[in-house]
């Protein structure tokens, strides 16, 4: 078995620098670093991270809490954790969140408490007070992404200001008719998501003076297939047909747009659709879209993370962040009747 000792037999340096340069504490070199690093390559020498937590106090790993990895948004938040993490030489260990209580506490009074983890991300989580005490109590890094988390640093796009956007994108082009397919306001996601987006449209139309109220919004489920579902039973009749849908999730508008080509309605001279989130299918339907960027938030939450990990004393603020976004503009949106 390969040894410390060997490895700085072969890059011509003392055990302590060859240590110091493999864990990334104290000062060594750009060149002596690579040569010890190519030294443990050449030899398929692995730091220990047990003995290395001994001597630094720090796991070198974050526990990520997440309710779903199969979805759109959170397998990119997470991909873009788990990116930034191994950029920074950090392990991860995933904790799913199902719907069931004592699953949960058993999540945050045990594993996340109890375990040896360095920091700890939420994701699309919204934390209760008592969570969040239980997690104060590690006195490690605590970032949330999806939504403001009281005395939690946490990082999301503003929905109201993002769903008021694109309604504000179709009125500028002259559309009067427009509906908004949203997420069902009795089965609401975490951080209010689907409120807050009917209310962005809400505020858009009102401000524009166009009508607003039971007849433009109708409720589904914010995937593909409930775009398409709502879209077949609403877009079937040419009398209460809008000129623009404001969809609640790039999911939504592309299922939208499917049922409109299957109905013969063209897209966008007969109806223009608009979507939020910046989905990877976007460009492929050409929609129209409000870009979140996922990956990148899961990145900026690794960054607050190394960050307090790399300067403990500072008093951190632990407020709400909103993450930039940008309308991308393609070809599902037009003026009425072009």
């Amino acid at each position: 078995m390969s040894a410390l000792s060997d490895v700085a037999r072969i890059a011509q340096v003392s055990k302590a620098t060859a240590s110091r340069a493999l864990s990334g504490n104290g000062y060594v070199s750009a060149e002596t670093r690579d040569r010890v690093v190519a030294a443990a390559a050449a030899i398929g020498y692995v730091v220990s991270s047990n003995a290395a937590s001994l001597v630094t106090g720090r796991t070198r790993n974050v526990g990520v809490v997440i309710p779903h990895i199969n979805r759109w948004y959170f397998g990119d938040v997470l991909e873009g954790i788990e990116s930034a993490l191994i950029a920074a030489g950090y392990d991860l260990t995933l904790y799913r969140l199902s719907a069931d209580a004592a699953e949960r506490r058993r999540v945050f009074e045990y594993f996340l408490v109890r375990k040896r983890v360095d920091a700890v991300i939420a994701v699309g989580i919204e934390l209760t007070s008592h969570e969040v005490g239980l997690l104060g109590s590690l006195a490690k890094p605590i970032v949330g992404v999806g939504g403001a988390i009281d005395g939690i640093a946490t990082f999301s796009i503003d929905d109201v200001a993002a769903a008021a956007l694109v309604t504000e994108h179709l009125i500028s082009l002259g559309h009067t008719r427009i509906m908004h397919f949203g997420g069902d306001q009795g089965n609401e996601m975490d951080f209010r998501v689907h409120s807050q987006r009917l209310a962005g449209f809400t505020q858009a139309m009102d401000a524009a003076g166009l009508p607003c109220g039971d007849d433009t919004f109708r409720a589904t489920e914010l995937s593909m297939p409930g775009g398409y579902e709502l879209a077949l039973a609403v877009l079937a009749d040419p009398r209460a047909r809008p000129s623009a849908v404001v969809a609640g999730s790039d999911e939504v508008a592309i299922g939208t747009i499917v049922a409109a080509r299957q109905l013969g309605i063209h897209v966008p001279a007969q109806l223009s659709v608009v979507g939020i989130d910046g989905h990877e299918l976007a460009p492929m339907f050409g929609l129209t879209t409000l870009a979140q960027d996922p990956g990148g938030q899961g990145t900026a939450a690794v960054e607050r993370v190394m960050a307090e990990l790399d300067d403990e004393g500072r008093a951190w603020e632990r407020t709400w962040s909103p993450y930039p976004v940008r309308l991308e503009v393609r070809s599902s949106t037009t003026a009425p009747g072009v």
